[in-house]
């Protein structure tokens, strides 16, 4: 019996390699907004993230979402992104 291949994702912030499952994607809608795809199904230009506060920093330290957008992110976007992320470790 073979087994099933598990996707695997790179964080943006900390760049560890984990399955999809384990991640938050973040995408880029075709009106260029930015938000949280808490599904994973949604349309749009995905970067993924660890459930956690510490990948986020990182994240906005290292620009690791306006590398994967191939744009400026506002610091909004970053505040939204915080406070979603909140909800969600709750």
């Amino acid at each position: 019996m073979s087994m099933k291949k598990v996707p695997l994702r790179q964080c943006i912030g900390c760049g560890e390699m984990k399955s999809k499952k384990e991640m938050i994607r973040v995408i880029k809608t075709a009106e260029d907004e930015i938000m949280l795809d808490a599904t994973g199904r949604k349309n749009g230009r995905g970067a993924y993230l660890c459930p956690s506060m510490e990948c986020l920093k990182k994240a906005v330290k290292g620009k690791g979402l306006e590398r994967s957008f191939k744009m400026a992110i506002p610091k909004e976007v970053y505040e939204t992104l915080e406070k979603e992320m909140e909800e969600l470790g709750k």
